[in-house]
């Protein structure tokens, strides 16, 4: 189990992604225009998605150093 500073850093991570996938961030890129061929909406939900993967695997594996 996780403790001290990367289970707070987790909790961060974890926040910050309830707001970005909050519907009021999640329109703003709710448009027509087409990002390398596909909407938006998908290419940002995608990209927030293995962001915070990305960020959760590092701190996992980096821990409370």
């Amino acid at each position: 189990m996780h403790t001290g500073l990367a289970t707070q850093r987790l909790v961060a991570v974890f926040l910050v992604a309830v707001l970005l996938f909050n519907y009021p961030i999640v329109s703003l890129f709710d448009r027509p225009e087409p990002l390398a061929g596909l909407p938006m909406l998908y290419v940002t939900i995608f990209a927030i998605w293995g962001a915070v993967i990305a960020a959760m695997a590092w701190i996992v594996e980096r821990g409370s150093r």
